[in-house]
């Protein structure tokens, strides 16, 4: 057996045994490559303890694991070794770093009988592979694999020896925005630092992006050299003739230009076949009917400054907030983990503050996912901002939503709202949860009470992925009184089997909630009623509210096995389907 070391490098490695993909299942490994055997230990060089080891034989496939998705631990760059029936991911430091591994292994597996002939490019992740959707962890692979001519990693083919030219000396590497175009962008808002090392925009200025590590905050510089971190979402690429400088970013704002027949009397129209004698009528006839829109007209511009989005956390990696800086004022409400305040961080910024009653939460494992947590943010969830760890009661400080629950302003606007109001709020949470499953994170208590309303009526996803961190049995065992069983599917309250299928699910639930108008589903019947009834095929009536396509949406996601189930993405699709139907309601 050759023991001879040809790489050695400290790599994060992720369990293969855990479904959830929280950073507890991610750990720094000693990796060691020898000619027969990749081994992996835990602690340095000096003193090290082997956790596990695989025979070079035994590897079918090695290569690099593309994903679009969020990587929670500090190596961003996965590569993949496939042995037997098992895959091993592994995170390295630098694409340089990844590039050496790949290569190296390759070169040590060329001779193996077992190679596959086709892989997954994809991670497996809360039980499915995200390139494929496939479900089986043993599925055959989707995409044909090469081992040297698959994706970054390549090998020469072997030079003849005698009368070939010598190949030219390697060219040097270009410097940073060396030679190559530099990317240019434009600030849709302002944006004032808050930390020493971010840089301020100006609305309309041009500022040159210089890396982009992180995909929040990208390093860029200013027209007068001044270099800093800049919230990525407060940026669009350069000005162009085209319309996309015209769209206000994530805020969602068209603007559309209202055109006059040459014909006596004259008529007014957006799309063509839809003609009106007055603006308002336009204006009232679109803000139900997309009609050739990409839209409805759902929100009025305000001639107010449009509010910029909310950014993943304060700035560039800060999660940790001082709570000295933090001021709170008056109380919003309570909820699983305790009271929660209206606040401002640095006298400026409004938050809500969670203060977490002791014994609540295992507050060791939420401080390490909320590093995670915080680098997921869209127009649609609530943005969690940072947290105060350093003493008790730790505190959870995230973004402020005036109107309070969805489950509460649906009750307090009973018989106000329409019911294209209505099914507008449903899009919004379901856009919240296409995100959500496209970035592979659970909810595991999708409700109107965890979604929250803001002051122009946009709601927002809240609290996903919390109830892993509960500590009361009456609401995480599914024979608790508290558990959510009228929320739940089958495969939650009998097996606790969670999935954004079973989101899905749960999602039916709530538009149901929404077209009631806050009523209690299943408001009769006690939590084991509720089971056997669910269990029996029994499904919840259709709301008065809901037009039949919007019923059907609801049965679509409580279809008892999971697989039967929609996406959010298809859901997504189905909810603007009827958005954009003339006769929907």
């Amino acid at each position: 057996m050759n023991t001879t070391t040809i790489l050695q490098e400290i790599l994060i490695k992720r369990s293969q045994q855990k479904k959830r993909t929280s950073p507890l299942n991610y750990k720094e490994r000693l990796f060691v490559l020898t000619k027969s055997m990749l081994t992996y230990y835990e602690g340095r060089a000096e003193k090290k303890y082997r956790k596990g080891s695989v025979d070079i034989s035994r590897i079918k496939c090695v290569e690099v694991v593309k994903s679009d998705g969020i990587i929670p631990c500090q190596n961003k760059y996965p590569f993949q070794v496939v042995y037997d029936a098992n895959t091993l991911y592994i995170f390295a430091p630098s694409a340089q770093s990844r590039d050496q591994w790949v290569k190296n292994l390759k070169e040590e597996i060329k001779n193996n009988s077992n190679i596959m002939v086709k892989y997954h490019p994809k991670f497996w992740t809360e039980g499915i592979y995200q390139c494929c959707r496939q479900t089986e962890k043993l599925a055959p692979g989707c995409e044909k694999y090469n081992l040297f001519e698959n994706n970054v990693t390549r090998f020469p083919s072997p030079m003849p020896e005698k009368n070939v030219r010598r190949p030219p000396p390697p060219v040097p590497p270009v410097e940073e925005n060396g030679n190559e175009e530099e990317e240019i962008v434009v600030a849709m808002y302002d944006f004032e630092p808050t930390e020493h090392h971010d840089l301020r925009l100006e609305k309309g200025e041009e500022y040159t992006v210089i890396e982009k590590n992180d995909i929040h905050w990208w390093k860029a510089r200013d027209k007068y050299g001044k270099q800093g971190y800049i919230p990525s979402n407060y940026v669009t690429g350069k000005k162009s003739n085209n319309l996309d400088q015209y769209e206000e970013g994530s805020s969602g704002i068209r603007h559309y230009h209202i055109k006059e027949t040459l014909t006596s009397p004259k008529q007014y129209y957006l799309a063509e076949k839809h003609l009106f004698n007055s603006i308002p009528e336009i204006i009232d006839y679109h803000k139900h009917n997309a009609a050739g829109l990409v839209t409805r007209l759902r929100y009025p511009v305000t001639p107010k400054k449009t509010t910029a989005p909310t950014t993943a956390g304060f700035s560039y990696e800060k999660w940790e907030i001082n709570p000295s800086e933090l001021t709170f004022m008056r109380e919003l409400g309570s909820g699983l983990f305790g009271v929660v305040r209206l606040g401002k961080w640095r006298a400026q910024y409004k938050v809500a503050i969670k203060a977490i009653r002791e014994g609540a939460m295992y507050e060791e494992d939420f401080i390490e996912e909320a590093k995670v947590m915080m680098k997921l943010t869209h127009p649609k969830l609530v943005q969690l901002y940072g947290v105060c760890t350093q003493q008790r009661p730790i505190y959870i400080v995230t973004e402020f939503m005036e109107h309070g629950c969805l489950l509460n302003y649906l009750r307090q606007k009973r018989g106000v709202l329409s019911k294209d109001v209505l099914l507008t709020m449903c899009q919004d949470v379901c856009e919240g949860m296409e995100y959500l499953e496209r970035n592979s994170f659970i909810h595991r208590d999708l409700a109107a009470r965890n979604c929250l309303v803001s002051d122009s009526g946009v709601v927002k996803v809240s609290d996903f992925g919390m109830t892993r961190y509960v500590l009361d049995d009456q609401y995480t065992s599914s024979s608790g009184a508290k558990f959510p069983v009228k929320w739940c599917p089958p495969e939650v309250f009998n097996y606790s089997r969670f999935s954004s299928k079973s989101d899905v699910w749960s999602f039916g639930v709530l538009m149901w909630e929404v077209f009631t108008e806050g009523k209690m589903p299943f408001e009769k019947s006690s939590n084991y009623e509720v089971v056997t009834m669910v269990s029996q095929g029994h499904r919840l009536y259709r709301p008065k509210l809901a037009c039949k396509q919007v019923y059907e949406i609801m049965m679509m996601c409580w279809q008892e096995k999971p697989e039967g189930r929609p996406t959010f993405e298809e859901l997504l699709h189905s909810i603007i389907d009827i958005a954009e139907s003339e006769d929907a309601f």
